[in-house]
């Protein structure tokens, strides 16, 4: 029944964001994913990979102060 539920909103979603602009679409069809993986239906699309983690450091000038150098 929950499933039932999620996949309608996902469903709904969907539909608003047919008309919607393209900054609206785009967050429309992240809200409607995320009620997929709840109500458990698979996504339609392949997910993307995040991005790696940066492993050097930033440059120390980001933790100087007002005032320092």
């Amino acid at each position: 029944m929950v499933q039932e539920f999620y996949q309608g909103l996902a469903q709904r979603v969907r539909g608003m964001a047919e008309t919607a602009d393209p900054f609206t679409r785009r967050r429309l069809l992240d809200l409607a994913k995320r009620y997929d993986s709840k109500g458990g239906t698979p996504p339609s699309k392949v997910s993307e990979r995040p991005l790696p983690v940066s492993r050097t450091p930033p440059p120390a000038s980001i933790f100087s102060g007002p005032g320092e150098t």
